[in-house]
């Protein structure tokens, strides 16, 4: 396995989180509505999601740089995001190395309809858990922010098993806990996870499948 990174924390912790009051706020019922991944979770009210995801000129240009610099990318380097939503970070490294081949896939149509123009062409519709359309290591690097603890563990098996054979290199990023004050705020802020596990749970879940690549927790402090 790879090395723990830091990549994406200083972007999470910019946001403050109202964990009680999203769980008082018909939990069960916002969740079934953000597990659709469409309008309402990417642009309704925050109480089903991201509340309004625009793209913020800059905003991911730290996690595009420090991915850049991490895995010696260049122009003509391939990367692809698996989740990737609106393509924002795609296209943030795309600013920084115009030469970069970026693709991309999400299960969301809204998300996908409503990415920036720019890696448009370059997003499909498509699972993280299903055979990627790719030959063994076609990308450069491989990268999944947020997505593969929104599948069942069942699921995670044949995602990381497939990111692993796609991606020279590799970086995923998922919700974890290392304590129970975290284990309660994640449980009560989480909308869509259905693998919700401790991070001794996870080094081991990546040791058991072979997965060689680096890797990052969120934690709901």
């Amino acid at each position: 396995m790879g090395r723990l990174l830091n990549i994406v924390t200083p972007l999470h912790t910019a946001t403050k989180r109202d964990y009680m009051g999203r769980m008082n706020d018909d939990k069960i019922g916002c969740s079934l509505k953000a597990r659709e991944y469409e309008a309402d979770y990417w642009d309704g009210d925050r109480r089903f999601g991201y509340g309004g995801y625009r793209f913020i000129e800059g905003r991911w240009a730290p996690v595009a740089k420090a991915l850049i610099e991490t895995y010696g990318l260049k122009n003509g380097s391939s990367v692809l995001d698996v989740g990737c939503g609106k393509g924002f970070l795609l296209y943030e490294m795309q600013k920084i190395l115009p030469g970069l081949k970026v693709v991309g896939f999400d299960i969301s149509k809204h998300g996908l309809e409503n990415a920036h123009e720019q890696v448009k062409p370059y997003l499909f519709n498509y699972r993280a858990q299903d055979i990627y359309p790719y030959g063994d290591d076609s990308f450069d690097l491989v990268i999944s922010l947020g997505t593969l603890h929104n599948l069942r563990l069942y699921e995670l098996e044949a995602a990381l098993k497939e990111v692993e054979r796609v991606g020279k290199n590799k970086y995923v990023m998922v919700e974890g806990y290392r304590n129970v004050a975290e284990l309660h705020n994640l449980e009560c802020w989480a909308l869509t996870a259905e693998s919700i596990l401790h991070t001794s749970e996870w080094i081991w879940l990546y040791g058991k499948l072979g997965y060689t690549g680096d890797y990052e927790f969120i934690y709901f402090e």
